[in-house]
């Protein structure tokens, strides 16, 4: 499945880099998350949930003052509510702008992210900056839950289809409280079209969900083209659409992709979910 990209997708998007090593808060490409929403069915004056993208960079190094280089890592929470979303390669290129660049301390490097990064985004995003990692104490975790991956089914089909939600609650009588997990989600990016790898829990309150429809549905996305982060507001937005849960959370973590790796919390009723990193990350 090829979605249309607009022109805002394509105008620096898949097209050859040069890698700059000296600081440019120009190379950021923000995309406008109503474009997704849109595809969706989510306004973005009236969201159905709360939440962040939490982006975490595992190749970061700068210059200190006396040109010493220094490497760290860092996490990025950028919120939902935000104009717009960062496209990832123009991230790692603006990460790597600051390879050749002298800061007087680790302080000055997470202001001016912090700046850069809101800027972008159109609202204020938060920096963690661990120097030399010191401080980066994020374990290896599992995920939440029940992983319904072990189910026996058979696929032929690969293609994405919301409709495989239909029908998946069949008793509103049946209330249930409880977190399914999955390894098995996979997509691919809109615009270069090389395939994302992520886990998802999916944590609810309400009717009980057929577990077979579920994973059938995450399945689907497949070979469906689309960011992270839309791909983690289409589920919260499907699942609420036909199952019609009280409560719902949506938190995939995605595999790496040039040292940065995504990770999308929709929720309307929780803040913040488990946030230990997966084997996979």
């Amino acid at each position: 499945m090829h979605n249309e990209t607009p022109d805002v997708y394509a105008k620096h998007l898949g097209q050859k880099s040069a890698y700059i090593d000296n600081y440019d808060a120009s190379l950021l490409q923000p995309i406008p998350r109503a474009l997704g929403r849109g595809n969706i069915g989510i306004s973005s004056e009236q969201l159905p949930f709360s939440g962040f993208d939490l982006w975490t960079g595992f190749e970061l190094s700068w210059l200190n003052a006396k040109g010493k280089p220094v490497i760290g890592i860092a996490e990025f929470k950028i919120p939902a509510v935000s104009e717009c979303l960062i496209e990832s390669k123009s991230f790692k290129l603006y990460l790597n702008s600051f390879n050749q660049t002298r800061f007087d301390s680790a302080e000055q490097l997470q202001g001016i992210m912090e700046k850069d990064l809101s800027a972008a985004a159109g609202a204020p995003v938060e920096v963690a900056l661990f120097e030399g990692m010191k401080g980066y104490s994020t374990k290896i975790d599992e995920l939440e839950g029940e992983n319904i991956d072990e189910l026996d089914i058979e696929v032929e089909d690969y293609s994405f289809r919301e409709d495989y939600l239909e029908g998946a609650v069949t008793d509103s009588s049946l209330q249930v409280n409880e977190t399914l997990s999955s390894h098995l989600l996979k997509s691919n990016c809109l615009v270069t079209f090389q395939p994302d790898w992520g886990s998802v829990t999916i944590k609810y309150q309400g009717g009980q969900i057929d577990r077979e429809k579920l994973l059938r549905y995450l399945i689907s996305f497949r070979q469906h083209n689309e960011f992270h982060e839309q791909c983690v507001e289409r589920i919260f937005n499907d699942i609420q659409k036909f199952c019609a849960p009280q409560k719902l959370s949506v938190f995939a973590r995605y595999t790496r992709r040039g040292g940065l790796d995504i990770n999308p919390f929709r929720s309307n009723f929780e803040e913040t979910p488990t946030m230990g990193r997966l084997v996979r990350q």
